[in-house]
């Protein structure tokens, strides 16, 4: 869901209704539905339906103001491009790949969007492609001694603190070493070995979500093609 910071809702003066428990990785905390609100960015119209939700540690985070997050519900019967490179996000009409990019199968499901990886030679798993991670990859594995592990604190809804190591993780064809990595020894969602971030989704020039033909396009930087 797409979410609305908790006191940006109050300044606006918006209507708060029905209480909804939210899940964060490792913590949960109170939302509330919100009338649908029109909200644009940059003459885009965004998602109607949004949560209102305590963004406040998120932002310190950030050392910024967190007025909200666009949510997975935005990218449904969509070809959006992230640009990392230029720093854009665009909504493409079609997807044109050329014949270097990566294609990866992609998933669509009612509580998000998931792609196939391999990490340290492992059988692929399901993760999740979590644009709003921070972090490189979040791991479910029960296969690294915690005393290979350093720990590094996480902060969505709340600070946690997470056994962290280095992984060689495999998106496609292209492969990625010593991947700065969170462990979990639970799934933080069903049916999902864990969190695509944005650490590693940055190492490609542009990712393309095409949710209408259930792939993602990874254009690699030309520096190192």
């Amino acid at each position: 869901m797409s979410v609305i910071n908790l006191k940006t809702a109050q300044r606006l003066k918006l209507h708060l209704g029905q209480p909804v428990s939210v899940q964060g990785v490792e913590s949960s905390t109170k939302g509330f539905w919100s009338h649908r609100l029109i909200v644009k960015a940059d003459g885009v119209q965004l998602q109607k339906n949004y949560l209102a939700v305590d963004l406040g540690k998120l932002g310190q985070a950030c050392n910024c103001c967190v007025d909200g997050l666009i949510g997975a519900d935005f990218f449904r019967d969509k070809v959006v491009q992230i640009d990392f490179d230029a720093q854009k996000i665009r909504i493409l009409k079609s997807n044109n790949a050329e014949k270097s990019d990566e294609a990866l199968p992609l998933e669509m499901r009612s509580c998000g969007m998931r792609v196939s990886i391999t990490v340290d030679g492992h059988k692929q798993q399901w993760v999740r492609l979590d644009t709003g991670c921070a972090s490189a990859l979040q791991w479910v594995t029960s296969n690294v001694s915690r005393e290979q592990c350093t720990r590094k604190t996480a902060i969505g809804l709340n600070a946690i603190s997470i056994p962290q190591t280095q992984t060689t993780v495999s998106i496609g064809k292209q492969a990625f070493e010593k991947v700065p990595t969170g462990l979990h020894e639970t799934a933080i969602f069903p049916g999902e070995a864990g969190l695509l971030g944005n650490d590693l989704l940055s190492r490609f020039s542009t990712v393309t979500i095409d949710t209408k033909a259930g792939r993602v396009i990874l254009q690699k930087h030309s520096s190192r093609e």
